[in-house]
């Protein structure tokens, strides 16, 4: 009896202990465990980003030239998916099945519980469609992004484009998710932080029916977004639209700099394309065309990443270098015979009056005597070898910024290229090299390879009589105004002020000079405008036309170089296309009396048309 007993009581407390476990089990769900109840709420909750405006992008006179549209992204959130008439969706966004189905994998694959994009950028008037109906289509709503929106069609290369996020960018930053967009190049992608302000988010209910019926708890967990800072750029629109404009049916760069500051009025490449075409579903399409486009490379920055051969340009600097290393004055002649003529070896030269002292010799593109400056400068007896007296030729050259990296705010810079003393004893297989086997360095061919980037950073330093500041496209970001200081600071050439006077005077002989100038056709009425030509040989082809100038004389307010590849000679293109952009920029108009030089420029086509003969004049 008792141990019937003792299992009576053993069995009831085994109930007990059941009915507690229970008890306290029901006890954790319903009252301290919130799991279930957040996971009923996470399904009747929708969580939209809440995009902020992008920052807006100005020219420097206040011009916007970059601001944002609304766009619209249908988004998935894969478990809440049931069954709906795929048909009738497919008919609204005018896709196949096929592609719907592949699409949902691809959200599921993602995340079968946040949300992704199933199809981006639609447009307003099926976004007011979809909108009707979206009620049928649990698991799917739409979310509003913005995109960019261009008032005018230039300065693609300089403004850059947006792109998707890949998955190497979201990695490195996990502000953003897939399906966002990120600044790919330009100033977009260089001040993307600015830009792009922070991300919002709104927490809604939702109906059975996939229906929004307002902020849950009354908006208390949303967060609004912050809108991207606004960048004021140092661009000139207008100038830059004319310079486009004038390099139509060219291929080439121009770069334009106001060398008081260094900041950049007009940076073109040629061709190029509209920077609309990055927008909306048919980017990845107009990707691919220009990404194929073989023979004009739209795509390519030629302002900023092309090497050129700068040509007779260069003979500035090797004027500037030959007067600091005392080995020449304003006053030094060479005799000019056609050329420049030793033993077997000649370098030709157009005819012209011999011989000429310094400012002359500019004047009229000699390279006779820039063959000799440069054998005197690298035979020079101080220096002890040719080895030495090329290492310190090379020293002042690099001095103006040429072949390296400026360090402009603008990505893939090209660094160009400046021969090292090694990269010839390589070549030549001996330590002592002559200065006769690199004698075309004198007239800036050979291995010498510099950006037009470069090219007008060096005419600015030569306006400013030995300085400059690093170019530089923002002016300021946001209301603070502030840019990086290195775009404040000067940046001396080793070559003394006092020296930039007579090659100065060179250059506005070559514009002011009258019979033999070669820049004549960049001259303005009432600014005195300084000048260098330059044809750059190439064995692909016809000949290349560059030049560069600065203006007015003696308060320069405009730096600048283009550069037209198979321009033949540089008076012909180089010099016309320079004037019409510095009166451009000065006077705001071109006067009647280059009215005719402006549609000649306007009509030219060297891409299709048959290209005119050479001519050796500079």
């Amino acid at each position: 009896m008792n141990n019937f007993s003792n299992r009576k009581y053993i069995i009831g407390g085994i109930f007990i202990l059941v009915v507690l476990i229970f008890i306290i089990r029901l006890f954790n769900l319903q009252i301290s465990d919130d799991t279930y109840k957040q996971s009923a709420e996470n399904n009747s909750q929708r969580h939209v980003t809440q995009y902020p405006a992008r920052g807006l992008i100005y020219d420097r006179n206040g011009k916007l030239i970059v601001y944002n549209q609304a766009a619209y992204d249908l988004m998935l959130i894969p478990r809440q998916l049931s069954d709906f008439d795929t048909l009738d969706f497919c008919s609204l966004l005018d896709i196949e099945k096929k592609d719907l189905i592949k699409k949902i994998e691809k959200a599921k694959n993602y995340s079968s519980r946040k949300a992704s994009i199933f199809l981006k950028q639609l447009s307003s008037e099926r976004y007011a469609v979809l909108q009707e109906k979206l009620y049928k289509f649990p698991g799917f709503f739409v979310q509003t992004r913005t995109l960019r929106k261009y008032p005018m069609k230039n300065a693609a290369h300089a403004l850059g484009y947006l792109g998707e996020v890949n998955n190497q960018e979201i990695k490195r930053d996990k502000y953003f998710r897939q399906g966002d967009y990120i600044g790919k190049s330009g100033i977009e992608g260089t001040f993307e932080r600015d830009l792009r302000g922070e991300k919002g988010v709104k927490i809604n209910w939702v109906d059975v029916y996939n229906r929004s019926q307002g902020s849950y708890k009354g908006g208390k967990f949303d967060k609004k977004p912050v809108s991207g800072k606004n960048i004021y750029t140092t661009l000139d629109i207008d100038l830059q639209e004319y310079g486009e404009q004038l390099m139509q049916n060219k291929k080439g760069g121009i770069v334009a700099i106001e060398p008081a500051s260094g900041e950049i009025l007009a940076k073109i490449s040629s061709p190029t394309y509209d920077p609309s075409m990055f927008v909306g579903r048919a980017m990845n399409k107009n990707y691919r065309s220009l990404v194929q486009n073989d023979s004009l490379k739209p795509l390519y920055d030629r302002a900023m990443q092309a090497s050129y051969p700068p040509g007779s340009i260069f003979k500035l600097v090797n004027a500037l270098i030959g007067l600091q290393e005392k080995v020449i004055s304003p006053s030094t002649k060479f005799e000019c015979y056609s050329g420049y003529h030793i033993g077997n070896f000649t370098m030709g030269c157009h005819a012209h009056k011999s011989p000429l002292d310094l400012r002359n010799s500019i004047m009229h593109s000699c390279n006779a005597y820039y063959a000799n400056v440069f054998r005197y400068i690298l035979e020079s007896p101080k220096f002890g070898s040719v080895q030495k007296g090329y290492e310190a030729w090379r020293k002042h050259v690099t001095s103006f910024g040429l072949g390296s990296v400026l360090g402009t705010d603008l990505p893939y810079e090209r660094s160009g290229d400046v021969p090292t003393n090694k990269t010839y004893q390589e070549k030549y297989k001996r330590k002592n090299w002559r200065a006769l086997n690199v004698i075309s360095l004198s007239i800036g061919q050979g291995e010498l390879m510099i950006t037009p980037m470069q090219m007008a950073n060096m005419v600015a330093a030569i306006a400013n009589r030995g300085y400059y500041y690093v170019p530089h496209i923002v002016k300021s970001v946001g209301n603070d105004g502030a840019i990086d200081e290195k775009y404040l600071e000067k940046k001396h050439t080793s070559i003394d002020s006092v020296n930039f006077d007579p090659v100065i005077e060179g250059m506005d002989l070559v514009v002011h000079g009258g019979e033999g100038s070669t820049g004549r056709s960049s001259a303005i009425k009432d600014i005195r405008v300084c000048g260098k030509t330059g044809t750059v040989q190439n064995p692909h082809g016809d000949d290349h036309s560059v030049y560069v100038a600065f203006a007015p004389k003696d308060d320069p307010k405009i730096a600048i170089v283009v550069y037209v590849e198979n321009g033949v000679w540089g008076a012909r293109y180089g010099a016309p296309i320079s004037g019409l952009m510095i009166e451009k920029y000065l006077k705001g108009e071109i006067s009647e009396n280059k009215k005719y030089l402006e549609k000649r420029m306007l009509e030219a086509d060297l891409i299709s048309a048959k290209k005119p003969k050479k001519n050796t004049a500079n």
